[in-house]
């Protein structure tokens, strides 16, 4: 979304770990009315943001082409995670960001349940874990072969975990 720094009271964080592929290098910047921003000068850590990451860092900020391309792809992606769980009877919470939250229908020892064989199969998922989304798994914005992999999966897995409980 746009930044609006109107306020002189807030501060909007932003980081080039997900959509700039940038996360090893933490990198990261702030938006906001410059006295405020400058109070972190006094609890800021001193020793600052290494040449490398500068340069990285800058080098992303000039190829938008590149992160329009992965904003789209993520998009996408979500699209597409959410149809995969509507089309295994789940539910997902509208998202934002680089994945999706899937409801699996049940408790947080189902949900455990389908992550771990989730796992098995090779298919890397997360879990919020705490109530009420313990009974919820996160599905990065994976590639379109990650997510066709997660696709045949699901149905799969979701079958013999119920039909164990």
């Amino acid at each position: 979304p746009e930044i609006d720094v109107s306020s002189e009271s807030v501060l909007r964080f932003r980081t080039f770990s997900k959509a700039y592929g940038l996360a090893g290098i933490r990198v990261g910047y702030v938006i906001g009315e410059s006295a405020l921003v400058g109070e972190f000068n006094k609890v800021r850590n001193h020793f600052g943001v290494g040449r490398v990451a500068q340069t990285a860092a800058l080098a992303a900020l000039e190829d938008q082409d590149h992160l329009a391309l992965v904003i789209d792809q993520v998009k996408r992606a979500r699209v597409r995670i959410t149809e995969i769980a509507l089309e295994n009877g789940l539910t997902s919470l509208a998202s934002a960001t680089n994945f999706v939250t899937i409801d699996c229908g049940r408790d947080g020892d189902f949900a455990v349940a389908v992550l771990e064989r989730l796992v098995q199969e090779g298919i890397f998922v997360r879990m919020p874990g705490v109530a009420p989304l313990n009974r919820c798994i996160r599905v990065t914005a994976g590639l379109d072969h990650e997510l066709d992999a997660f696709a045949e999966a699901l149905p799969v897995v979701l079958s013999e975990v119920a039909a164990r409980r």
